[in-house]
C-alpha cells in the first residue's frame, strides 16, 4: 500500500489563497443582490396591504392613491399575450436548428441572428415597435398589444436559445429508434422529441417570462399608461414597470411609497416563476 504524497506548505497556502479570492469574488456578486432586495423590502413592504393590491390607482395627489391593481392585472395580461407570442416561434426557430437545419448554412445563418437579437437593448425593440406599429397608427396608437409585440421580439431569442440546448439533449438514439420503425421525421419531433423535453422547453419559457416581466421601456414606447383596470388589449393598459416608472419620479411621498410597494410586487412575481423554473430544471435533471 503506497503512501499519500504529502502536499507542501507552499501548496497549501496557494490553495488557501486560492480559496480565499473565490469566496471573495462569491460575496461581491452576492451581497449588490442581497442589498438590493433588503432595500426594497425596507422600502416597499409597509405598503402592502389587500388596499394595494385591489384597488386601481386612482391619480389622488393630496389623498389615498389608490393600488395596483391595474398595474398587475395588466402586466400578467401582456406578458401572457406576448409569451402566446414568443413561445410558439422561439420553440419553432429552434426545432429547425436542431432538428432539419443542422450543419446548413441557412441554420447558420438563422444561429446568427437569432444571437444578435439576444444582445439587442429593450429599447430598441420598444423603438422599433412605436416607429413600425405606433406612430403609423396601426389598430390605433398606444395599445396593450404592441406593448405585448416588444415583450414578444425580447423574448424570442431567449426561448430560442434555451429551446435549443434542451432539444439538443434529447439522445439521438430516441430519434433513430423511431425513424427506424419506420415512422416519419415530423412524427418523431411531435411524439419523441417534444414529449422529451418539454420539462426543459416549459423552464426556458419561464426563464424568458421572467425576464420580459420587469422592462419598462419598450411598455413606455408602445402601450402607453392608463390608471383604471382595462383588460382590452387595443386600448392603453397599465403595467407594473410602467407604474413604478410614473410614480417614483413624483414628489409626494405616498406616491413614492406606492412606487416601492409595486417594485416588491413585481420582484416577488419574477422570483416565483425563477423559483418554478428552477424546479422543474432541477425534476427533468433527476428524471
Amino acid at each position: 500500500m503506497t503512501a499519500l504524497p504529502v502536499i507542501s506548505a507552499r501548496r497549501r497556502r496557494t490553495d488557501l489563497f486560492a480559496r480565499g479570492v473565490f469566496a471573495a469574488l462569491t460575496l461581491v456578486a452576492i451581497v449588490p443582490l442581497v442589498l438590493i432586495i433588503y432595500y426594497i423590502l425596507d422600502k416597499g413592504l409597509g405598503a402592502i396591504s389587500w388596499h394595494f393590491l385591489s384597488t386601481d390607482p386612482t391619480g389622488n395627489f393630496l389623498g389615498d392613491p389608490g393600488g395596483v391593481k391595474s398595474a398587475i392585472l395588466g402586466t400578467l395580461e401582456i406578458v401572457l399575450i406576448a409569451t402566446a407570442l414568443a413561445v410558439p416561434i422561439g420553440i419553432g426557430v429552434a426545432l429547425y436548428l436542431v432538428e432539419f437545419g443542422r450543419g446548413t448554412v441557412l441554420g447558420g445563418v438563422v444561429r446568427y441572428f437569432v444571437d444578435v437579437l439576444t444582445g439587442v437593448p429593450s429599447i430598441v425593440f420598444g423603438l422599433f415597435i412605436y416607429t413600425g406599429l405606433v406612430v403609423t397608427h396601426t389598430l390605433g396608437s398606444f395599445a396593450g398589444w404592441k406593448g405585448a409585440v416588444a415583450l414578444a421580439l425580447l423574448m424570442l431569442p431567449v426561448v430560442t436559445r434555451s429551446a435549443e440546448v434542451v432539444l439538443i439533449l434529447v439522445p439521438d438514439s430516441l430519434r433513430e429508434a423511431a425513424l427506424a420503425l419506420g415512422a416519419p421525421r415530423w412524427r418523431v419531433v411531435a411524439r419523441v422529441v417534444l414529449p422529451s423535453a418539454l420539462t426543459g422547453l416549459i423552464t426556458g419559457g419561464l426563464l424568458a417570462v421572467a425576464r420580459a416581466a420587469g422592462e419598462t421601456a419598450p411598455l413606455i414606447f408602445t402601450m402607453g399608461s392608463t390608471l383604471p383596470t382595462n383588460f382590452d388589449p387595443f386600448k392603453q393598459m397599465n403595467s407594473l414597470p410602467v407604474q413604478i416608472f410614473n410614480d417614483v419620479g413624483q414628489a409626494q411621498d405616498r406616491l413614492v411609497t406606492r412606487a416601492w410597494g409595486a417594485a416588491l410586487t413585481l420582484v416577488a412575481m419574477i422570483l416565483i416563476l425563477t423559483l418554478i423554473a428552477r424546479t422543474l430544471a432541477r425534476r427533468s435533471r433527476l428524471t
